[in-house]
């Protein structure tokens, strides 16, 4: 690229459902959101609350984007031997050096060409979004008081209305903040956490476009195991229950939950003989997980399941050892990044965000891999990944130290404008999946020379042009 601008699952329940009033999200004490007003969403509204944590220290547990953003220009080495596999029957992806194509060959095009900006909508300071949805994006919300310190919003995408889905933690006065959140069309999964006493909570509850229903409690653990990582799509509430690396339950299996949203009733989706290496990548109609395969030799499989079924849709292992960054799905099939460089591996050994070049046929039955992969053509975006990469239309979406629109038949990109006073992470990809829309957003701290400071979060809606 020429530039690059760079427990048991039961019934939770919060007491009192109430109204959102236009204007007026979430009742007293929410934060105002700026825009649109409100839907008249209707949500539980408890109350109560003592501060366990800082802002800061908020922002950067629930996502990390300026954590990751801080190595932007940095390569992190990896190395190690290649092992032998220990199955014949193990297909790893194996991609010569020559079958890859790198973003260095693309040719750059106005942003004002490729795409445009459908809408755009202004959230409190230090909002955090994700998208996997053409209608509604998951919010963790700041606030400004002491408790809660988050709050989980619903952004409905097409009119910029929006409203607090959960105003607090189910469990606040035990010591419990929202941490994270995820959203579809059809409900919302969130983690709640009491870092003091080291538990943590998944709870779901279903959404028909104009009432969030009761929270339901799927999951608790403790601090032997990490406060899972959770995705929302097809009706279903998924998490991913790793045990800590360097704690008692190391050895134990990895486990991919799943819940309707509704029901207080879990049941295991995939288990993994080793830690999973990605968070669950969430797509319209299935998630992206990377288990380990069941050998002795250490494989990360890309593996994509039917959320409704619970079906295998596609795998693909990747060579000894390498772990991925991200996981996810697009147009051409499975998408991988690394954050490291490794000494083996040929056309897939380098730091990058990859996707085949053009759209491979799934393999889904036997988990094995598929030789199809290895036999495509490559693209790689070289530059270092702070984020899961999506697509948008025929755009493959990646960030690095900014985010940019790739074009694979044309061997074009384009680069989405930073707005003046952004945060170091920039302007931010907030979808994954494929969709017909890309949710981009950034904090703004902006004082101009002349007139008021602005301090916001702002959330675009881009999609491409015919």
């Amino acid at each position: 690229m020429r530039k690059d601008r760079g427990k048991t699952a039961g019934a939770g329940g919060i007491a009192g459902a109430g109204g959102v009033g236009a204007g007026r999200p979430g009742g007293a004490g929410s934060p105002t959101l700026r825009g649109e007003a409100a839907t008249g969403v209707r949500v539980p509204t408890p109350g109560g609350g003592e501060i366990l944590l800082t802002r800061r220290h908020f922002l950067y547990g629930a996502l990390g984007v300026g954590a990751l953003a801080a190595v932007g220009g940095g390569v992190v080495a990896a190395s190690g031997a290649l092992q032998q596999d220990d199955s014949d029957e193990l297909h790893v992806l194996e991609v010569p050096e020559d079958a890859v194509t790198t973003s260095d060959e693309l040719t750059e095009v106005d942003l004002s060409s490729a795409v445009s900006l459908v809408s755009s909508f202004e959230l409190p300071y230090g909002t955090l979004v994700w998208a996997n949805d053409d209608n509604v994006a998951a919010c963790l919300l700041p606030t400004e008081q002491a408790k809660p310190l988050a709050q989980v919003g619903l952004l409905f995408l097409g009119s910029g209305s929006h409203a607090v889905a959960v105003p607090q933690a189910v469990g606040q006065d035990e010591g419990f903040e929202i941490y994270d959140a995820r959203a579809c069309s059809t409900g919302l999964v969130w983690t709640e956490a009491d870092i003091l006493d080291g538990v943590w909570r998944v709870y779901s509850a279903s959404f028909d476009g104009e009432t969030v229903g009761e929270p339901r409690l799927m999951e608790e653990g403790t601090s032997e195991w990490e406060t899972p990582t959770i995705a929302a799509t097809a009706g279903f509430a998924f998490w991913q229950v790793l045990p800590r690396a360097d704690g008692p339950r190391r050895s134990e299996a990895s486990l991919l939950k799943r819940a309707a949203f509704g029901t207080g009733e879990s049941s295991v989706v995939y288990e993994s003989h080793g830690r999973m290496s990605t968070p669950p990548y969430a797509l319209a109609d299935s998630v992206v997980i990377t288990p380990r395969t069941d050998t002795s030799s250490i494989h990360h499989q890309l593996t994509r399941i039917d959320a409704r079924t619970g079906d295998v849709m596609d795998a693909m292992v990747l060579p000894t050892s390498m772990k991925p960054l991200e996981a996810g799905y697009g147009n051409t099939g499975f998408m991988f990044t690394f954050d490291a460089i490794y000494n083996y591996g040929d056309g897939i050994a380098n730091l990058g965000t990859y996707t085949p070049a053009a759209q491979v046929a799934a393999a889904p039955a036997d988990g094995l891999g598929n030789a199809a992969y290895s036999a495509a053509r490559w693209f790689r975006h070289t530059r270092t990944p702070t984020a899961a990469p999506a697509w948008c239309g025929r755009y493959l979406m990646v960030k690095s130290t900014t985010t940019v629109g790739i074009d694979l038949e044309a061997q074009t990109y384009f680069a989405i404008d930073v707005k003046s006073g952004a945060d170091d992470y920039y302007e931010y990809l907030a979808s994954t999946g494929m969709g017909s829309t890309v949710v981009t957003y950034t904090n703004v701290n902006h004082q101009p020379i002349a007139g008021a400071a602005e301090k916001y979060c702002l959330v675009r809606v881009w999609a491409p042009i015919a």
